[in-house]
């Protein structure tokens, strides 16, 4: 299927337009607003910090570190470039393992005492660089670090080869990622420990000087996929109440050993039945010979339809712990991405996108203002903005000003444009030639063991050699972007 590209909407009203005529029902405001008075430049007050705007980072899955865990001169290049965004909230930084076995990649970062040091010297490469690019008193900024095990998607060792560690036997991604289930099976004594490791992790990112720690339940690893155990027997499967234990047990340790840390959670709140490549390229979903669908978190049974009835109890489970800040998303990059992170051109291991991008932005939009207007008292995130493109700022301008969510999430769009969000605040353009345009080249490339950069946009990856490498492979056809 063709889409029309957002670049080649040069006016707010072709822009209106097209989602009028593709039924995308997304807020817009046509005079974006600038000076302290403007939406985005409203302040926000959480415990002692005063933030100053209404952007945030949100994490990424780095492919950069060295293989026992540390930053490499990359990721401090990447978390620089945070600092320089202007953003006032920092979620996460990027995906940090409690321990080795859940590492998504041999080069995710991980945070243990060996570690320590140089992973709290990636908060004050930030720090820095946002002092001198802003000249500004950097004591307002939260920043946070996203602590994770990757579940049944882990690959600690080998890029190319897959240790997953499962929560349930599931009926179609077992299949799909040839899960032996004897070897993956993570036993409660397991779980256990995993806890232990968060527990320990959350004392680290203390002594680090982070903020809060961001407890992962998003995107299929395995935070999440406790959330859609209800065939699991046992105090960690089932009921609602069994299936959020491993949150709670975390949140408790950890306020017992580091109580001066604030606790975040980026939730996926909805999800669908895994998309496969169709005859064409295009993405369609999987069958389960009519039967319903018991495995989507925030999913209404049919496979590709939301029911906001359990995230909302999840919801109120946050109020209850006092945990206030929740960044919404949806979804998993591995098995249905076009509902996660919405784009043009899928990385290599992808499909085709099977609706308009941007009808999966005005679904995530809509579902965190739902979220937002169930639980005002929380604060939210909203994610899956970057493919907007130009018309980035006017959607996140009246999403903000009109309560629909807190804070503007950005991810892809920081690797190739960090200053998007000063740029605003300023009222300055938007350089056209540093937005995002979701080539996904920053996921095809680490999917063939290369690191993560925006290799299309970004001139320092343009001129590595790992560029050189993504283009032959590109070339030989192995991705469909």
């Amino acid at each position: 299927m063709t889409y029309h590209r957002v670049a080649q909407f040069r006016t707010a009203a072709q822009f209106q337009q097209h989602l009028t005529s593709i039924g995308a029902d997304l807020p817009f405001d046509a005079v974006l607003e600038t000076g302290e008075t403007a939406p985005l430049a409203q302040p926000l007050t959480y415990g002692a910090k005063r933030l100053a705007n209404r952007f945030a980072v949100l994490p990424m899955e780095g492919w950069d570190g060295t293989k026992d865990g540390f930053p490499t001169d990359l990721t401090r290049r990447r978390w620089a470039r945070f600092g320089q965004s202007g953003a006032s909230l920092i979620w996460g930084g990027e995906a940090v393992a409690v321990r080795h076995d859940g590492r998504a990649n041999p080069n995710q970062l991980l945070l243990n005492e060996a570690t320590l040091g140089s992973i709290a010297g990636l908060r004050e490469t930030l720090l820095n660089s946002h002092r001198a690019h802003y000249d500004a008193d950097s004591s307002n900024l939260l920043i946070g670090l996203q602590l994770t095990h990757s579940g049944r998607f882990s690959r600690p060792n080998e890029k190319t080869r897959l240790e997953p560690r499962i929560a349930y036997r599931h009926p179609l991604l077992d299949t799909k990622f040839k899960v032996d289930a004897g070897s993956a099976w993570l036993t409660d004594d397991a779980i256990h420990r995993l806890i232990d490791d968060f527990i320990a992790a959350g004392v680290l990112a203390q002594k680090a000087g982070y903020d809060f720690v961001d407890i992962k339940h998003c995107h299929g690893y395995l935070g999440h996929e406790f959330l859609s155990a209800i065939d699991r027997d046992g105090p960690y499967g089932g009921s609602f109440e069994n299936r959020t234990r491993f949150l709670r047990e975390i949140v408790a340790g950890i306020r017992a050993a580091a109580p001066e840390l604030a606790i975040g959670v980026r939730l996926s709140a909805f999800d669908w039945i895994p998309f496969h490549p169709g005859a064409d390229g295009t993405g369609e979903p999987e069958s389960l010979s009519n039967q319903p669908y018991r495995y989507a978190f925030g999913g209404d049974g049919t496979g590709t339809g939301i029911d906001l009835s359990e995230p909302k109890q999840f919801l109120d489970l946050l109020l209850a712990l006092d945990i206030r800040l929740v960044n919404i998303t949806a979804g998993s990059p591995y098995y249905v991405p076009h509902i996660q992170r919405p784009a043009l051109f899928p990385p290599s291991d992808g499909y085709q996108p099977p609706e308009d991008p941007l009808l999966g932005v005005a679904r995530q939009i809509a579902v965190t203002a739902q979220l937002k207007q169930y639980r005002p008292e929380l604060i939210f995130v909203g994610s899956g903005y970057s493919y907007l493109q130009e018309w980035l700022p006017q959607v996140a301008q009246v999403v903000v000003r009109t309560g629909m969510a807190d804070f503007v999430g950005l991810g892809r769009m920081v690797l190739s444009y960090p200053e998007l969000p000063a740029d605003v605040l300023a009222g300055l353009p938007l350089q056209r030639k540093r937005i995002c345009r979701t080539f996904s080249d920053c996921t095809t490339a680490p999917r063939h063991g290369l690191v993560s950069g925006c290799f299309p946009l970004d001139d320092f990856y343009k001129e590595r050699d790992e560029n050189q490498q993504l283009l032959a492979i590109k070339k030989q056809g192995k991705t469909t972007g």
